[in-house]
């Protein structure tokens, strides 16, 4: 073998880690600007693929791998900042967070602002979980609808709303320590009712301030 044979190395071989397995992935589903249609789906279907990946099987004694297996359950943080928006595209979300939750916890977490129908999906988070901007805004109305058309269609209408609102509240009620009476106070001033995070965690909307 000539000289210049001895000098040609094998190239170094490194094993290099993909980054992304260097880091958990991530849990977070973020909600931002008005609920609409495409945003429900996104939402929906995230909460969804987290509910089916919160679990992972692990040893329950490293250093002894006769000890069996234990199940640690990963939660799904979801984060809200949003003017609300589609009523019926809020219930979907609840009905979801409130199954999910059985099995996962889901930690809310509010920045800037949640209005509207984003303040039932922030306290639909797990009790002691669900986080609030200090200097985050939040606000509530009653539902608001615009129709028109025949008399009987927009009777037909009115009762439609009067039934979601009254679903709202309920819900309201079950997942805050709000009363009905002080939820139909607050919306019969007709007027966007503004709360501070103080306010927010002092009517059990959220537990904690940050």
């Amino acid at each position: 073998m000539s000289d210049e044979e001895e000098n040609i190395k094998e190239p170094l071989q490194i094993n290099i880690m993909d980054a992304a397995s260097l880091t958990p992935p991530s849990r977070t589903i973020n909600m931002f600007g008005d609920l609409d249609e495409e945003k429900v789906e996104n939402i929906c279907s995230g909460l969804l693929y987290l509910k089916d990946t919160c679990c992972d099987e692990v040893l329950a004694d490293p250093d002894d791998p006769e000890a069996g297996t234990e199940i640690i359950k990963n939660p799904i943080d979801f984060v809200i900042s949003t003017w609300g928006g589609d009523a019926l595209g809020m219930f979907a979300i609840y009905d979801l967070m409130r199954m999910i939750r059985e099995e996962c916890d889901i930690n809310t977490f509010a920045v800037g602002k949640v209005m509207s129908a984003g303040v039932l999906l922030l306290a639909a988070g797990t009790k002691g979980n669900r986080r609030v901007g200090k200097y985050t805004r939040i606000m509530m109305h009653g539902l608001r609808g615009g129709h028109y058309g025949a008399l009987h269609s927009l009777e037909n209408e009115m009762k439609e709303t009067k039934w979601l609102q009254e679903q709202h509240i309920k819900a309201l009620v079950a997942e805050t320590s709000m009363t009905k009476r002080q939820i139909n106070t607050m919306l019969n001033r007709r007027v966007d009712v503004y709360l501070s995070a103080e306010e927010a965690v002092e009517m059990g909307i959220a537990d904690i301030i940050v």
